[in-house]
């Protein structure tokens, strides 16, 4: 990083107030855990896709609703059927008669915050239609490419795969979402203050925006700025391999794995005010960014993809 690329103490300290700002407006309107809650908004400051997974009800689809809404960004909603096609997410050429050619008209994709509501009720042909857009932020329709806007970040929700009318997501699907976040249900107290809180109806609706979409990208680039070594990198590296060289394991981290849990730990770094990254950050973050990646072998019965993860991290020393 050349002299004039440095971070200074005022950009990191603007970028960790505006999520700051951007986490309590989204706690006012919606019940979430402080450590849930600061993992999503590492993954909004590394624009990385979030995959919320939990049981009907717990507040999934309010909760990307809320982020939507504070950051004043384009949101769309996707709600996810059976019968959904690819098209109907990422759009589709349509003939016009009046000037005798065909014309893109753009899907839900083309948003800077899109929920992709219930992603596991939809085909596995529609989940696909998903992959360019979460990698490389464009989609190809008839050879002809379109690119996303930016910043542009999914928000997927998906009940647990046991539930009918579900399908599982792909390996290729779940490698593309940055972390996955479980809410959890709230304690009685929390649960009886939502209540009160929302009877006057959906507060999602009277919430104000914090942030515009300038706002986020300028923040987005400041952590992509963040500085990490190359022991650190190599700390990122032999943790991953941990994961592939576990007898437990089918199928390990990926390198994509480790690209994003460095954008994370950076993103991360930022939130903590520095301008460079500590094993503490790829630490915290290990578990939400790796787990939902490893495939377990047929006779690990017992075992999880969290617990991989926690025993790499103790195998793996840091620098």
């Amino acid at each position: 990083m050349s002299a004039d690329e440095r971070l200074d103490g005022s950009e990191i300290a603007r970028a960790g107030l505006l999520a700051r700002r951007i986490g309590e407006a989204v706690h006012d309107a919606v019940e979430v855990r402080a450590e849930v809650l600061q993992d999503l908004l590492v993954c909004i400051l590394a624009e990385g896709h979030v995959l919320i997974e939990d049981l009907p009800g717990v507040g999934k689809t309010t909760l990307a609703r809320a982020v939507a809404r504070v950051t004043d960004l384009g949101f769309a909603r996707v709600q996810c059927t059976a019968d959904l096609l690819p098209a109907d997410v990422v759009g589709t050429n349509i003939f016009n008669q009046r000037e005798d050619r065909f014309e893109f008209r753009p899907g839900p994709v083309f948003a800077n915050v899109v929920l992709v509501d219930e992603i596991n009720r939809a085909s596995p042909k529609t989940q696909s239609g998903l992959l360019e857009c979460m990698q490389e932020r464009r989609v190809t329709v008839d050879v002809h490419s379109h690119e996303l806007a930016r910043p542009f970040v999914v928000l997927a929700t998906q009940n647990p795969v046991e539930f009918e009318g579900t399908y599982p997501l792909p390996e290729a699907q779940v490698d593309r979402f940055m972390a996955r976040l479980s809410l959890g249900y709230p304690t009685p107290a929390a649960e009886v203050d939502m209540l009160r809180d929302h009877e006057a109806g959906d507060r999602v609706e009277r919430m104000e925006p914090v942030a515009t979409a300038a706002d986020v990208l300028e923040a987005i680039g400041v952590a992509t700025r963040v500085v990490a070594s190359d022991r650190l990198r190599g700390y990122i590296v032999a943790l991953i391999q941990r994961t592939r060289e576990d007898a437990r394991t089918e199928l390990g981290a990926s390198p994509r794995a480790g690209l994003m849990l460095l954008r994370a730990a950076k993103a991360r770094a930022v939130l903590q005010g520095r301008d460079h990254v500590l094993p503490d950050d790829v630490q915290a973050l290990a578990g939400v960014v790796l787990s939902h990646r490893i495939v377990l072998a047929p006779e690990a019965l017992e075992a999880t993809g969290e617990q991989i993860v926690a025993d790499a991290l103790a195998a793996t020393p840091a620098l």
